[in-house]
């Protein structure tokens, strides 16, 4: 079993903020993968399904962002759950947007939500990091996260949470690199390799061979003459 913590605030106020790009991503995974209707339960709301061969517990902590370590506390103990059966989506200032990184342990980064889920738990959940990019100065960091995404990045907003949701299943089965591969693909699709087709209609022209060289003309010879000498002298006096 595994335990995907979305983290963001609760209410419509926050809903669309850049601080609530992991309640987009569990929300995105619920919808896409046919999970049960959300209901409030460990000072949150849960729903939960099966990806793959998994049973996966969605969960997003309605105790506002510096508390999330309180729900997810509550709902590891209930399941009889470690953090390492856990993964937390959140939202990244030092990845650029549409970057994502799936990272195991390490510290919390100032990150309110991660400082919380420590304080309960410890460090050694999964974490996948979901770039938004830094607003510059760290002064400006607080109204940064907590205003909406612009109309300019939907789309690669889009694309990051539908690589997510299409990933879902092999983080749920411990495979990061594969879930990483999912991701990339709706950010970072291949472009073709292929060099410029020809006009619809149109074939390809072959290259042209250079032209062989023209033999030089051919002297014409003369005959020899084929007549005897008498018959020359013969001739002669005709004339």
């Amino acid at each position: 079993m595994r335990l995907f913590v979305g983290l963001g605030n609760p209410g419509a106020k926050y809903a669309g903020n850049r601080h609530n790009i992991g309640f987009m991503a569990v929300d995105r995974i619920a919808s896409d993968h046919g999970f049960a209707p959300w209901r409030a339960k460990f000072q949150g709301h849960v729903s939960e399904a099966k990806l793959g061969g998994e049973k996966v517990i969605l969960l997003k902590p309605a105790t506002f962002m510096n508390l999330s370590g309180q729900s997810v506390g509550e709902a590891m103990r209930f399941y009889k759950l470690t953090p390492a059966d856990i993964v937390v989506f959140h939202d990244e200032l030092d990845l650029a947007p549409s970057k994502c990184r799936v990272k195991t342990g390490g510290g919390h980064a100032g990150h309110n939500g991660l400082r919380s889920i420590h304080q309960h738990i410890g460090a050694e959940y999964d974490r996948v990091r979901m770039g938004i990019g830094h607003p510059g100065h760290k002064d400006r960091v607080a109204g940064y996260v907590l205003s909406d995404f612009a109309k300019a990045d939907q789309d690669w907003l889009d694309d990051l949470l539908r690589g997510c949701s299409d990933g879902a299943a092999a983080l749920a089965a411990g495979d990061s690199a594969k879930f990483s591969n999912a991701v990339s693909l709706r950010t970072n699709p291949p472009r073709s390799s292929g060099g410029a087709r020809p006009t619809k209609g149109t074939a390809a022209k072959a290259p042209e061979k250079p032209a062989a060289p023209k033999a030089a003309p051919k002297q014409e010879t003369l005959s020899a003459d084929p007549r005897s000498p008498f018959e020359k002298l013969r001739d002669k006096f005709k004339r």
